[in-house]
């Protein structure tokens, strides 16, 4: 039975996922062993300002210093109504909409200053207005939605109805097949009536509008609503997390809920790939946001090792802090190069950026925090205590505190790391499933491994040489000066890439979709590829438009590429030599039960007992035991991000 869920369970992704590849993708072609640096380089330039962006960007930047306190916000855990309102009438529900339907008609790029800015400032805002932009109604219905449905919805959210997007449900994260909220057509076939419960649904207390995903009859696939939440049948409760306290994140219910036919985005059974191809661009928020916190982090660090004296010296001079400034240096200047270019490919119709979106997002997000766990560090009992108690001691209010509350969410928002791995690597291998797929396919028939064997000795023999075969040494990339070496590091490290990824699917087969150690390292490593290549062209377009910080900006991408080497290098020796075995082994006892000894003497979860045995558990056998353990996603299952998030994706 078991197998049978998790068999369902990857053909519901495996069908959601886009299967052609129409576009380019750097990414794609790194995991095959090819380092086409022509997608990437030359870095974009930056585009003429727009005399109506450069108006809303200083609009915007005058609205957030003098009326809008982050400090009041987090501690109320509400958004001020006049906020909102303001909101609203300077058009930042609207900023993706096209103009034809009220909105700004903001580039992806503008799009992402602007949510950079933001990101330095207030995290509550930040979730508020992406998760109502980027994947709640207004992004879904730009791509799949009708012109009648546009039309009546699109100037609505330009205008500030809210907008979220449900998909996630208490028993449901990643593995959609689960899914039990149900639209079932009314007899007349004018409506469906919908019935279930969805969970951190970011927005989900403030919109008027949800984007909601349920199975529809008879096929049982996932179709996507518009949803007016003033209907009849929809009840909201709202969530509380860690940080972020001003989000309204909901968990809904709907009862008998008579959602117009006309609401349905797409065809029925399109909900799933219109989750995921919306998720594409929709995910990009994040790393532009991650990215001004970064940059905010900068600055704290450096005012205070300035400021701050230890042992006769600033804390700045002593090398281990200098160390960690020159790290967070580094790594802004990277991720605000990947999240521009990021950016700019999803405003060019030559690129396909399902990878490149998940990448920055994942890689972002976990620099991020990093950064923002540094600063703490840097700025030691002020950096842990907040703004109000440093204020009433008579200094400066940084919120440091703050800014890590609000920030480890953002591994969770829109896809976890573990998810986002998963995407990523399913994507890695698919030219290897299309080829030789069926040769490791324990239903194929024998007629079906033979031709899959054909198919595979003709490509793998032009394709396998070739990941040996080439120049990565110099004088190749010369024209990079300094940095040239690093990139040749790359091309080396691509080729090398698209040979492990093969030599896995030799050793492991079939199983290799259960070594997810191995498949995330492989996904480590490219996306630090990316990371680096990104950084070196940013830095190589500052020198040619010969920018007053191009030397300082080759400093800091020669910083940010020696680091990278060395993780690089980590990963790819990891891919063979690790105790994956043994903590996998070490892993199922601890869920057996062998190891509770180790929670002695503590006051234990026992109270809760009842709780936390949900009714969809399994017994299993553990050795010569019977264990009761939670059931898990199935480790195939693609992206389904955990929709708004495990635990309070910022915007669902």
């Amino acid at each position: 039975m078991e197998h049978i869920e998790e068999s369902k369970s990857r053909q519901v992704a495996e069908e959601a996922r886009e299967a052609q590849w129409k576009r380019e993708s750097f990414l794609r072609d790194l995991f095959l062993g090819s380092f086409r640096i022509d997608l990437v380089h030359p870095y974009p330039d930056r585009p003429v300002e727009r005399r109506e962006f450069s108006d809303f960007y200083k609009s915007f930047e005058d609205f957030l210093v003098n009326r809008v306190d982050p400090v009041a916000i987090d501690e109320t855990g509400e958004y001020p109504p006049e906020v909102l309102t303001e909101l609203a009438a300077m058009g930042a529900f609207g900023m993706k909409i096209p103009t034809e339907y009220g909105g700004l008609g903001l580039t992806h790029r503008e799009y992402e200053r602007v949510m950079e800015l933001l990101g330095s400032y207030d995290a509550n805002i930040t979730a508020l207005l992406s998760a109502h932009q980027s994947i709640g109604v207004p992004q879904p219905l730009q791509l799949f939605g009708t012109e009648e449905q546009k039309r009546k919805y699109l100037p609505r959210c330009a205008a500030g109805a809210i907008s979220g997007f449900a998909l996630t449900e208490p028993g449901v994260g990643s593995d959609p097949a689960r899914m039990t909220t149900t639209a079932e057509p009314t007899p007349d076939g004018r409506a469906f009536v919908l019935n279930g419960t969805k969970l951190w649904c970011t927005n989900g207390t403030l919109a008027d509008l949800l984007v909601v995903m349920a199975k529809t009859p008879p096929h049982g696939r996932i179709s996507a609503f518009i949803v007016e939440t003033a209907s009849q049948g929809v009840e909201r409760r709202r969530c509380h997390f860690m940080g972020l306290k001003a989000l309204a994140n909901a968990e809904l219910r709907f009862h008998d809920v008579v959602v117009p036919r006309e609401n349905l985005i797409g065809a029925e059974g399109q909900g799933l790939k219109i989750a995921l191809v919306t998720l594409n661009t929709g995910r990009l928020t994040l790393p532009a946001a991650t990215a001004g916190g970064a940059k905010a982090c900068l600055e704290i660090c450096r005012r205070w090792s300035n400021a701050r004296v230890q042992w006769g010296r600033p804390i700045g001079k002593h090398e281990a802090i200098a160390h960690k400034l020159a790290d967070i240096a580094a790594s802004t200047f990277a991720m605000m190069s990947v999240a521009e270019l990021t950016a700019d490919m999803a405003d060019r119709e030559r690129y396909d950026i399902r990878l490149e979106a998940a990448a920055v997002k994942e890689w972002n997000t976990v620099r991020g925090w990093q950064i923002v766990d540094e600063t703490l560090g840097i700025r030691g009992g002020r950096g842990f205590e907040t703004e109000r108690s440093l204020e009433a001691r008579g200094e400066p209010p940084v919120g440091v505190e703050r800014m890590m509350r609000d920030s480890r969410v953002n591994r969770i928002f829109e896809g976890s790391s573990e998810i986002m791995h998963l995407f990523m690597a399913r994507e890695a291998v698919d030219t290897h499933l299309r080829v030789a797929g069926k040769l490791i396919d324990p239903k194929a028939t024998g007629r079906e491994k033979a031709f899959a064997a054909l198919k595979a000795i003709a490509f793998y023999a032009v394709w396998y040489p070739t990941r040996w075969l080439g120049w990565g040494f110099w004088p190749r990339f010369r024209a990079f000066g300094p940095l040239a070496r690093h990139l040749r590091f790359i091309d080396r490290a691509s080729r090398k890439l698209g040979r492990s990824i093969f030599h896995g699917m030799l050793v492991h087969r079939a199983r290799l979709e259960q070594r997810q150690a191995f498949l995330f390292r492989l996904v480590n490593i490219a996306m630090e590829l990316f990371a680096m290549v990104a950084t070196i062209s940013r830095a190589t377009r500052m020198r040619d438009e010969k920018h007053d910080a191009a030397g300082e900006a080759r400093q800091m991408a020669d910083l940010f590429c020696r680091g990278s080497r060395r993780t690089v290098i980590s990963h790819f020796h990891d891919l063979w030599h690790q105790d994956d075995a043994i903590k996998y082994s070490v892993g199922q006892a601890v869920l057996s039960g062998k190891h509770t000894w180790l929670e002695t003497g503590i006051v234990g979860l026992g109270r809760y007992a009842d709780k936390l045995e949900p009714s969809n558990e399994k017994v299993v056998q553990a050795g010569s035991r019977h264990s009761r353990v939670q059931s898990i996603d199935p480790p195939t299952s693609p992206a389904l991000r955990d929709d708004q998030g495990h635990a309070a994706r910022r915007r669902s």
